[in-house]
């Protein structure tokens, strides 16, 4: 739905979203259990949704962390 005039980079970013978008909804489903709601009330199907955006949050930030440690013990061996 992008403008004919659109530069490749806007495009290829718009395609990179999507696609980061899409492997969140897997990892939601697979691992959290986001399809595994099996209520009847609006209220609860949110509070189940809310409950794994919460969880995806908080594996999403440990992952983030342990990314940045190995980063930075990767940097101190290489300068010794």
């Amino acid at each position: 739905n992008l403008p004919a005039a659109t530069d490749l980079r806007t495009l290829a970013a718009t395609i990179k979203a999507r696609w980061i978008c899409e492997q969140a909804h897997q990892q939601l489903k697979e691992e959290l259990g986001l399809d595994h709601f099996e209520g009847r009330s609006w209220q609860g199907l949110h509070r189940h949704t809310l409950m794994t955006m919460i969880a995806y949050a908080f594996l999403q930030h440990r992952r983030l962390a342990h990314a940045a440690r190995k980063k930075k013990n990767q940097r101190a061996s290489a300068s010794t």
